[in-house]
């Protein structure tokens, strides 16, 4: 079998951690394709947008791992990772070509910002100026507003660090883009490790005063492709507390225990065991833990086993916080990636973060990015089986 690799790159590995950009346009065996990708970047055609501009795809591998990301909102559109028998199986939900990400779809996989998650009724001050920004949650804004750095493409940059392969995407968001205020220029480097982790590094810089809180938004179900929900996942969060909300999803500023609720993570509990117990409509997971580590340093966030195929997926971060959220509203009519109809609960996130909505609420760690200071965050998912 052969495949028609327009423009193929792979990074070739060489001695002190460095590797040779290899550059064809020409019909690759496969099996020479797979070959040439271990501990390798490869870069390959994805489509264009509807004005045309090109969207490029990166396949990163590395030990036994493979994440694929591109260009066009930063977003993570496949992770193969092997199961306890060695399998590979893909643990991420989304679609198998650029039309349904260009489509309306619930951030499958996005990288989202300027601010990520909720802004309470669109409005903020920050520098004696009150902002106002697009309410596409209700009267809130979410995401980074109608056109966040989800749905734009990024530049993009093959890069090596010793033990391993990365990509390093930058965007520049503009003066008043989606009402937020500065020059904002942004990275996020993606890197599969020989420790079979996908580890992701932010960076930020600003001529003005902006709130910023940047996360990745892919919905992981361990078992695979597959229509069965991740509500038998066996779930850690090292959180002991968390900020409950209103029925807007908008922290009252609260910092309450999830001891003696059903958010209560501290020890491994199937997802599912006490969800029908959670307030809400659709009823389900959409809460911002207070992780113990506090943003200090990279800590432990959360931990996730799924018993059938014994994927285990352990997430460090050096944020304050992480929303976990099982999929509430998907609802039957997005189809994804061969053909599988996504229904409630087939996926969960674990979005490192600030807190939502942290630029109205003083009392919470600051989400403010100055002039001459650099925004930085990084998190890492690791990938085992037992």
């Amino acid at each position: 079998m052969f495949l028609r690799q327009s423009l193929v790159r792979w990074v070739v590995p060489l001695l002190g951690g460095f590797g040779l950009l290899v550059q064809a346009d020409v019909d690759v065996p496969a099996a020479a394709l797979a070959a040439a990708e271990s501990g390798s970047v490869t870069k390959m055609d994805f489509g264009k947008t509807p004005d045309g501009t090109p969207v490029d795809l990166y396949v990163l591998k590395n030990g036994n791992l493979t994440a694929k990301v591109m260009t066009y909102g930063a977003i993570i559109t496949e992770i193969d990772a092997p199961d306890r028998n060695g399998k590979l199986g893909d643990v991420v939900l989304g679609f198998d070509s650029l039309e349904g990400y260009l489509g309306k779809h619930p951030y499958f996989g996005a990288t989202v910002g300027r601010v990520a998650n909720r802004v309470a009724k669109g409005k903020f001050t920050l520098g004696g100026r009150e902002y106002t920004l697009a309410t596409n949650n209700g009267p809130n804004s979410l995401h980074g507003g109608i056109k966040g750095f989800d749905k734009v493409v990024w530049k993009a940059e093959p890069t090596s660090q010793a033990g391993g392969t990365s990509v390093k995407l930058t965007y520049t968001s503009p003066d008043g883009e989606e009402g937020y205020p500065g020059n904002l220029s942004a990275s996020v480097t993606f890197t599969v490790t020989d420790r079979d982790e996908l580890k992701i590094e932010y960076s930020a810089t600003t001529d003005k005063a902006t709130p910023i809180n940047l996360s990745n938004h892919s919905y992981f179900n361990l078992a695979g492709r597959t229509t069965e929900s991740i509500l038998g996942h066996e779930l850690m969060l090292a959180a002991d507390r968390y900020t409950p909300v209103d029925d807007t999803l908008i922290p009252t500023g609260e910092i309450a225990p999830v001891a003696g609720t059903p958010l209560d993570f501290t020890k491994p509990t199937d997802i599912g065991a006490r969800i029908k117990e959670i307030k809400a409509d659709p009823v389900g997971y959409d809460h911002n833990f207070v992780l113990n580590g506090g943003g200090k340093s990279l800590a432990l966030a959360a931990r996730v086993y799924e018993p059938k195929t014994g994927r285990l997926l352990e997430m460090s971060t050096t944020e304050p916080g992480v929303q976990f959220y099982t999929g509430n509203f998907l609802d039957g009519t997005i189809t994804g990636k061969d053909g599988i109809v996504y229904r409630q609960y087939q996926g969960f996130c674990l979005e490192a973060q600030h807190f939502p909505d942290s630029i109205n609420h003083p009392s919470f760690p600051s989400a403010v990015l100055e002039p001459g200071k650099t925004y930085t965050q990084t998190t890492i998912y690791k990938f085992s089986a037992r």
